[in-house]
């Protein structure tokens, strides 16, 4: 095998390396959804209603990500580069406009009238209801109207 033939098959491997990752860390964020209630749109709402019968669970839930993301970042950052990438592909923009602003805004407002974000709502598809699948359609036309605008 020549060189360059060996050199074209490691990047194909790492390409379906890299997506057999991904695959895996969406099914794993899926499932951590599903055992923690997160795809039950009442648990979301029921944390928000502080003032009638609060549930706090998507506080623990949050809490047990953000220290997961604390971990993971500086076990991740202590190697120098990504296992399945040749550099990390991070933000660059350390700026607040009003995209970021308007799209944060409409996220919270969506997330607040259903109960859904966008993970728990693709990991509820398969018990589809009408108020699922109309979030899923207003989320999807909020990606190409996002498109068209930027």
């Amino acid at each position: 095998m020549s060189e360059i033939s060996k050199r074209t098959h490691a990047v194909k491997n790492r390409g379906v390396v890299k997506i057999a990752a991904g695959y895996l860390a969406g099914l794993l964020f899926g499932l951590g959804l599903a055992i923690s209630g997160m795809t039950d749109p009442a648990r979301v709402l029921g944390f928000l209603d502080v003032a009638g019968a609060w549930d706090p669970t998507l506080m623990f839930v949050l809490g047990g990500a953000v220290v997961t993301a604390f971990v993971g970042y500086r076990v991740v950052f202590a190697r120098g580069e990504p296992l399945f990438s040749g550099s990390f592909q991070l933000p660059t923009k350390q700026t607040l406009d009003g995209k970021l602003l308007g799209g944060a805004a409409l996220f919270g407002i969506g997330w607040g009238l259903s109960g859904y974000c966008p993970g728990p709502a693709i990991a509820s598809v398969g018990g589809l209801s009408i108020p699922l699948l109309a979030l899923l359609i207003a989320m999807v036309a909020g990606w190409f109207i996002a498109k068209r605008i930027s």
